[in-house]
């Protein structure tokens, strides 16, 4: 995981000699960079893009699917997708910062290569891809939604949201899409990423709207899905090779935070109605 070197260390806590006219310009420079939020600079690696012959790794990896093989490649791994991966989900929380403000991002987080296969038909011990999200909050992601989702590797996927809602979410969202203002809010901020390409999509989308809700509301698609994510158009092709990967990926994030957004209002733990928000009833 990426993270922003410490601020003004010092090998010595008494230099040995220090310039009169050098020393206050340091010591407020250096208390300028403690109190800087955090920027793309700060990374340890700058995201350069990923090798052109990374995806070679996934290919072998396909081909092999064995602990013996990836132990013996673990080190090229890491230095073609993790290291690259961390980098560029840094820089792309950072670029993000705006889009979320007064919503905390949580630090980028990488899944882990193995797949759990214990209740799985598939065996298969490992992913061909390397995966990681920017989650909204410091809740499980379930609960707070993600500002980013990504795939890299043989399979490829952008995007942001809710994947999928739990139980008493669903019930939120079912109720703030059928009500008037806040449904209005949700179509709107929807209007805004479709024009940009996103697709809206979820876990799970019923073949029908529920029984208890109305089939001719004039947002009954919406009560079919049960979550809320904005899939990303294809990443263009060539372009996780460059730099120029984190800027697309941050104007694809900021299109989609006001959808992200608005289910953090109204959705997410601490909206209304939610159990232990502020007004609602039930027990905490």
């Amino acid at each position: 995981m990426a993270r922003a070197p410490a601020s003004g260390s010092r090998s010595s806590p008494r230099p040995a000699r220090a310039d009169a006219a050098t020393k206050p310009a340091a010591a407020k420079a250096a208390t300028a960079k403690a109190k800087a939020p955090l920027t793309a600079a700060a990374s340890p690696v700058r995201f350069t893009g990923f090798a052109k012959d990374a995806a070679r790794f996934f290919h072998e990896l396909a081909a092999e699917m064995s602990r013996e093989w990836f132990t013996a490649h673990k080190a090229e791994y890491e230095a073609l997708w993790v290291t690259p991966m961390t980098a560029l989900l840094a820089e792309v929380r950072v670029g993000l910062t705006t889009a979320y403000r007064g919503l905390p991002l949580a630090a980028p987080k990488l899944f882990r290569i193995h797949r759990d296969v214990r209740f799985a038909k598939d065996k298969t011990p490992y992913k061909t891809h390397c995966a990681g999200l920017i989650a909204v909050g410091d809740g499980p992601v379930m609960e707070t939604g993600a500002a980013l989702y990504l795939s890299l590797g043989l399979e490829e996927y952008a995007g942001a949201g809710f994947y999928g809602f739990t139980p008493d979410q669903l019930v939120r969202w079912r109720k703030a899409v059928v009500a008037d203002r806040s449904g209005r809010e949700l179509t709107a901020a929807l209007a805004g990423a479709t024009a940009a390409g996103q697709a809206l999509g979820a876990q799970e989308v019923l073949a029908r709207v529920p029984r208890e809700l109305d089939p001719d509301h004039p947002r009954a698609e919406l009560l079919r899905h049960k979550g809320c994510v904005l899939g990303f158009p294809a990443i263009p092709r060539g372009l996780i090779h460059k730099p120029d990967l984190a800027g697309w990926l941050i104007e694809h994030g900021q299109r989609a935070a006001p959808v992200v957004r608005w289910c953090q209002r109204q959705v997410a733990a601490g909206a209304p109605g939610a159990v232990g928000a502020p007004g609602a009833g039930g027990a905490a």
